[in-house]
């Protein structure tokens, strides 16, 4: 596979961080994008598996392969140098947001170490990126389970006290004809100081049309008289630390949003559906599918009752106490004329699994999927994962890996080509970078 180039004639430049096997990367260079700083480190490993396939797809110019931490320390301090970009972007892992006020002073916070939103803020607040796009779990919206949406509460408040307006999406992809149901909350706050405020902003409208993401990919209009919650995230990060949504059943955070200066508009939104993808699209003919991915006979029992529903008397090992474990069935095998479920990142490995993919051949064999077609269903290019910075052979459980820690590459893109819009319109009116 030929090295990646960037984009001849960029809108603007971008910083990535936590970034995989670049798919942000791939999605914003579809859309005029280019990339001038990035970082990738897998922490609980020795070998920087994701690190080596970005540095071979992408080469190494801007590229860093250590704690994002130690970086940003090291920057703050004037140690390196890190660019100045349009955009900060990243897929950053959903963690308990919480902070308390330090004992030195009672105006001091001090959030978890190791809790890498922290780390977007620093940078965020120290380069002042005129737009910040993320993406992560839809769960960060109803996380934790005893405070209902306080951890996205902090990282609003957080943003909104850095100067910046924020709006959010939970999007399936499949809605927006790609292959795989892959849900995910994606972000994109805007500095208030280059952009301003929204003007003349209707929340049911701006929310179904007039948002960035609402352009990018399309929703139904929100009916008229149809509820929009409103609310304020009130006092500083230990305040909502200890206090925001105490027992609540349900997050107040709905599907969409946005949050300008601490006031939140938030509604449910249907997508206008472009035609559902489907997992037949990606499939190799089987002639080109290794032996070991079809299923032996005498393993199917197995996939099947692991599949299938169930209802069992246990026992729980530590106290002995007898319970009852019950789930409900899966397609097996996976259906090809639909959009393939969600890619999990232990889809890899020939074991039998209730959440890997089976798929049955035109022979009526079983097989699992491939790395190649795990790459498709995310857009990836075909053996994108396949081998590393010096040509080392990337196994295949650690392509399924990555494909379940990635994204769909192609809403990056659909929401890529609207911030193109977004930032050569502001650039219009405002002298800018």
């Amino acid at each position: 596979m030929s090295n990646y180039t960037e984009p001849q004639n960029p809108i603007g430049t971008v910083c990535e961080l936590f970034a995989g096997v670049g798919g942000f990367r791939i999605g914003l260079s579809r859309s005029g994008w280019k990339t001038s700083f990035s970082n990738q480190w897998e922490p609980s490993t020795k070998a920087q598996h994701a690190s080596s396939v970005y540095s071979a797809r992408f080469g190494d110019e801007g590229h860093t392969n250590e704690d994002i931490a130690v970086v940003l320390d090291e920057y703050i301090s004037g140690k390196r140098e890190i660019p100045k970009t349009t955009m900060v972007v990243g897929g950053f892992p959903c963690q308990d947001y919480s902070v308390a006020k330090t004992l030195s002073s009672s105006a001091g916070l001090k959030g978890k170490k190791g809790v890498l939103w922290w780390e977007i803020l620093r940078l965020v607040e120290a380069n002042r990126p005129p737009i910040v796009f993320l993406e992560n779990v839809d769960r960060l919206l109803k996380s934790p389970a005893s405070q209902r949406g306080r951890d996205f509460a902090i990282m609003l408040a957080s943003m909104s006290d850095a100067g910046y307006f924020v709006e959010w999406r939970v999007v399936n992809a499949a809605e927006y004809g790609f292959p795989q149901r892959r849900k995910r909350v994606f972000i994109v706050a805007k500095d208030l100081s280059v952009f301003g405020v929204p003007q003349n902003a209707e929340p049911a409208s701006f929310l179904d049309s007039e948002s960035t993401i609402a352009k990018a990919l399309p929703v139904e209009a929100i009916p008229t008289g149809s509820l929009v919650s409103e609310f304020r995230l009130e006092g500083d990060l230990a305040d909502l630390t200890e206090n925001f949504d105490i027992g609540g059943k349900l997050s107040p955070f709905k599907k969409s949003g946005y949050m300008v200066n601490r006031h939140v508009f938030t509604a449910d939104v249907i997508a206008r559906e472009q035609g559902l993808g489907n997992l037949g699209s990606v499939l190799l003919p089987e002639e080109d599918v290794p032996s070991e991915y079809f299923v032996p006979e005498d393993q199917l029992a197995n996939w099947k009752y692991l599949k299938g529903a169930k209802r069992e008397e246990r026992t729980h090992t530590a106290s002995g106490t007898k319970y009852f474990y019950a789930e409900g069935s899966m397609a097996f095998p996976d259906l090809q004329s639909n959009p393939s479920r969600t890619i999990l990142t232990g889809e890899g490995g020939s074991s039998a699994s209730r959440f890997k993919h089976i798929i049955q051949t035109n022979d009526g064999r079983y097989r699992r999927l491939v790395p190649v077609e795990l790459e498709r269903l995310n857009g990836f290019p075909d053996n994108w994962t396949s081998t590393g910075l010096n040509g080392e052979a990337i196994s295949d459980v650690k392509r399924a890996f990555f494909m379940g820690n990635a994204l769909v590459v192609g809403i990056v893109e659909k929401i890529g080509f609207q911030l193109s819009k977004d930032w050569i319109e502001v650039k219009g009116e405002k002298n800018v970078l």
